[in-house]
């Protein structure tokens, strides 16, 4: 009986251990969760800034009587960005996020589309369903690595489209669910073809002063626009990896929780059950 209850009263304290590892991993996420999300501000007001700069650049476009390229339509390969955990714990995390890149490339043509990935643990789950990645990067551990790997992704993806290997690009991501209605939820974002209707003609009454061609300029605050959606896909995407972990971790410290006080319960059990048997044997000793 001894030696039950120390068996017990070992895996007691091993729970208790798992239980401080649990805590700290959900404090963790969640400070990485609110990092991410601070620089949400700062990412979209360099993308409003950018915008503005398109809508006149585009009216200095037009003026000189040149249109954008038009949208070529279904034609050409398409890539999907796909946005993935890095780590584990996140719950379901990656399988929505790869459900919707199979769904896109299955109504795109499978075999008209390449699919880039950015996660490790997402590229481990996307190769079990065999999707194979022409390219693969690991997700930023920390929300100050996410500039530097949006610009290694906007290198890769620019460097596709100038070879001529896509002519769509669609990032699949997860971002925080404004509702909070669920955790996260799995969004599609066509980056190209760049959607240039979305920016209202500016007023050119006051023309600004360029040194560049405007075709020029367009094209550059172009890829300046893109690198801030690439920016802000990649923060979004990490803030919902670690709000998913943040939910992981809580769910697991409840189950951590209920099994300690089944622990809990049966060393009292088994400790009345021995001092029991000790009374037994000490009455017993008496009598004889």
């Amino acid at each position: 009986m001894a030696e039950r209850l120390s068996d017990v009263e070992d895996r007691i304290d091993s729970v208790r251990q798992l239980s401080s590892v649990i805590s700290a991993m959900r404090g963790i996420a969640a400070v990485r969760s609110r990092e991410a999300n601070a620089r949400l501000a700062g990412i979209r007001e360099y993308a409003e800034t950018i915008g503005t700069a398109i809508a006149q650049a585009l009216a200095l476009y037009r003026a000189g009587g040149a249109e954008p390229a038009a949208d070529r339509g279904e034609a050409g390969r398409l890539l999907i960005l796909g946005l993935c955990a890095e780590q584990g714990f996140v719950g379901a995390f990656n399988t929505h996020v790869l459900d919707e890149v199979q769904a896109l490339a299955t109504s795109f043509g499978a075999d008209r589309t390449d699919l880039l990935m950015v996660g490790s643990r997402g590229v481990a789950a996307a190769r079990e369903r065999g999707l194979e990645p022409v390219a693969c990067m690991p997700m930023a551990g920390h929300a100050d690595q996410l500039a530097a790997l949006a610009n290694r992704l906007g290198d890769r993806l620019f460097a596709r489209l100038q070879a001529g290997r896509v002519s769509r690009v669609v990032i699949v991501s997860a971002r925080p669910d404004e509702a909070h209605a669920a955790p996260y939820s799995v969004v599609r974002q066509t980056l190209i073809p760049f959607d240039f209707d979305r920016f209202p003609p500016a007023n050119l009454a006051r023309p600004p002063l360029i040194h560049l061609p405007a075709a020029v300029l367009l094209a550059r605050l172009t890829d300046e626009y893109v690198f801030a959606e690439l920016c802000e896909a990649l923060t979004l995407s990490y803030a919902s990896e670690n709000d998913a972990r943040m939910r992981a971790m809580i769910a697991a410290r409840e189950n951590v929780a209920r099994k300690l006080d089944e622990l809990t319960a049966t060393s009292r059990r088994l400790r009345q059950e021995q001092i029991t048997e000790e009374l037994i044997e000490l009455s017993g000793a008496v009598r004889d």
